[in-house]
């Protein structure tokens, strides 16, 4: 039968029709799957995997504590006990002030200072908790006699810097880079976009109604869905804030220079002007403004312009939390808690802070002399010289002593060099100063990076060159005398040899002359940022800013070692050679170990009181190794791994 031209044009009309449906289906298949994989893309910038599980620390290797100032950060009352949790961890007491138990940071919970405390019933828990914030590890619960943590995967998740339980079970977090997160039981995500890549002071309030206080954006206030912004252009004494407080429709933020009151979320006045506002605490009637260093201030707030009550605030200095319970309040200072009584006018140290053997907990330079006698440089505290007769701790602070950077003993001399950033410092073995040298003593700059010997004489890094001591005076050379550049961080010599490590790049120096520069450019180093170096054996092991250490052999030639070079930073001259070992401290992914007889690396985090490693040293078959959060020590033995 021959079809008709009719059937035939509806047979095509047939077949177009289904082409024109596959073409649709694939068509809404294709965008379905774009707009699902955006929708998946945008969902995952906002939201943060986690693992929450029992807290089980693992097994210190052998690490002790040399015992540092315990420092209060925050107090929080729960089940009839009185925590308080500080850089070294977290302290448990009875009403009376009896410590019951102590955690400490890499040891009974991770190795990251405690920042923040507070109770609550989270969603993903059926009783209260005591939560604790960690400088760098995310979230632990703890219900009174074990831990869990809630740990995001990625770092800019876990660098809390405060948090806020609310009523629905959620806990809001503030962060340094992602904002404010909130965990729900199930996700940790963004709260809000606009609280997004900010770095987050404080925080009060609730979900719908959240105060947030930034490091240089002032304070942001999220209600109803918008985000309203105040900065000194608002009104707010300084966009660096501190501390919030809430009281009715009144909200307290606590600034380096003073306190700015808000009335129903609208900017009314500042009180307190020109103080640095570290604590808040509200009441109808009065605020009480915490200080850096004037103590308490009782603020009557009936007044018109708000008046200071008087009071003996004299003890109390670096306030860190103010508080109530009961019809008392609190201050958390540095240094132990106070408490003020209803209708008192002076407040009483109800908590001291424990005594310690070292002056401070960051660490900056170690060094042993000859005499056995430990030094112990710090970031901004001077340094402590420990005698190995268990004498009184002799503590040296000054405007020179104070930033250390690096402590070299001679070893034929009586003499102890300590680079600081206000010059170069000599000392007796006693700890008495014998001189000071400057620009003004004809050193290229101040700010000394590291010292070695070298010559008949020492050479000095500092961030405009080098300056060499000897017979004939002081003389230095930069790069217009062929250094690769003038930012000197580390130095390391052996024999004839100094090796000036830079900001851009590894200068080869040879009887004070520049023999040979490396570069990215010009070999196979990783990265020109040049942290650390130092003599092991017939090679040099070099330190950097983010490629880990690079072995660097006699022909001039760098390598990489499996388990050391990579996205590493190497903290400044954190790095020590012995017969056994090599030693590389780093900047948050703690100790580097090189057996130098099997020639594998090592990685060590366990037992550490932080994992910023920043200084070594050997003594007396120990091992010091020096953190921004503490000193610990371990037997040699225990690290030939």
């Amino acid at each position: 039968m021959k079809r008709t031209l009719l059937d035939s044009i509806r047979v095509i009309a047939a077949s177009g029709l289904a082409v024109a449906i596959a073409v649709a289906v694939v068509v809404g298949w294709r965008s379905s799957r774009a707009l699902r994989l955006a929708s998946e893309q945008v969902q995952s910038a906002h939201e943060f995997r986690f693992a929450s599980h029992s807290l089980v620390m693992p097994v210190n290797p052998g690490f002790e504590t040399v015992s540092s100032p315990q420092r209060f950060s925050q107090a929080a009352l729960f089940r009839d006990r009185l925590y308080v949790a500080g850089p070294g961890g977290l302290w448990e007491y009875d009403p009376a002030g009896v410590l019951l138990h102590q955690y400490t940071v890499g040891g009974e919970v991770p190795s990251s200072p405690l920042i923040a405390l507070a109770t609550g019933v989270l969603s993903d828990s059926h009783e209260s908790e005591l939560l604790i914030a960690t400088a760098n590890d995310g979230l632990l619960a703890f219900n009174g006699s074990t831990f869990r943590q809630i740990r995001p995967e990625k770092d800019e998740a876990r660098s809390v810097t405060s948090m806020l339980p609310v009523a629905s079970g959620h806990l809001l977090f503030g962060t340094k880079k992602r904002g404010v997160l909130a965990y729900d039981g199930k996700t940790i995500q963004a709260l809000h976009p606009l609280l997004d890549g900010i770095y987050v002071t404080a925080l009060a309030g609730t979900e719908s109604d959240l105060w947030v206080g930034t490091l240089d954006r002032g304070v942001l206030h999220l209600h109803a869905g918008a985000v309203d912004e105040f900065s000194e252009q608002q009104g707010l004494p300084d966009r660096q804030v501190h501390s919030l407080a809430l009281s009715g429709d009144m909200a307290y933020v606590g600034t380096s220079t003073g306190v700015a009151v808000f009335d129903r979320g609208q900017f009314s006045r500042v009180l307190a002007a020109g103080v640095l506002t570290t604590a808040l605490f509200a009441t109808p009637s009065v605020l009480y403004v915490g200080s850096e260093d004037q103590g308490v201030l009782p603020i009557v707030l009936e007044a018109r312009h708000g008046n200071a009550l008087s009071g003996n605030t004299t003890e109390l200095a670096e306030i860190r939390q103010l508080f109530q319970s009961g019809e008392n309040t609190y201050a958390v200072a540095r240094d132990g808690i106070f408490r003020l009584a209803p209708h008192a006018r002076s407040w009483n140290r109800v908590l001291q802070s424990s005594g310690a053997v070292l002056s401070d907990r960051n660490v900056s330079a170690l060094a042993a002399d000859r005499n056995g006698q430990l030094w112990v440089g710090y970031f901004d505290r001077g340094l402590d010289l420990l005698s190995s007769d268990n004498r009184p701790v002799h503590h040296v602070e000054d405007e020179h002593v104070f930033c250390v950077n690096r402590i070299l003993p001679e070893s034929k001399a009586a003499i102890v060099d300590v680079a600081t950033a206000n010059g170069l410092v000599r000392f007796d073995e006693a700890g008495s100063v014998e001189q000071i040298l400057t620009r003004a003593d004809g050193l290229i700059a101040d700010h000394v990076t590291d010292v070695v010997r070298y010559g008949d004489g020492l050479a000095l890094a500092t961030p405009a060159g080098l300056t060499f001591l000897d017979a004939g005076g002081a003389h230095s050379m930069y790069a217009f005398h062929g250094l690769v550049n003038n930012h000197v961080y580390a130095l390391g010599a052996s024999g004839d040899d100094l090796m000036a490590g830079t900001l851009g790049g590894l200068s080869r120096l040879t009887r004070g002359d520049v023999r040979v520069n490396y570069t990215t450019a010009t070999s196979s180093l990783k990265h020109n940022w040049i942290t650390a170096v130092v003599p092991a054996g017939s090679e040099w092991m070099v330190g950097t800013y983010g490629a880990g250490v690079l072995g660097l052999d006699a022909s001039g030639r760098f390598h990489s070692f499996e388990g050391a070079s990579g996205s590493v930073v190497i903290n400044p001259n954190a790095m020590l050679v012995t017969n056994d070992v090599v030693l590389a401290g780093t900047l948050g992914d703690g100790l580097y170990l090189y057996n130098r007889q099997s020639e594998r690396w090592t990685s060590i985090r366990d037992g550490l009181p932080s994992l910023n490693v920043t200084a070594f040293t050997q003594l007396n078959g120990f091992i010091y190794v020096g953190t921004d959060n503490g000193l610990v020590r371990i037997p040699e033995q225990k690290l030939h791994l």
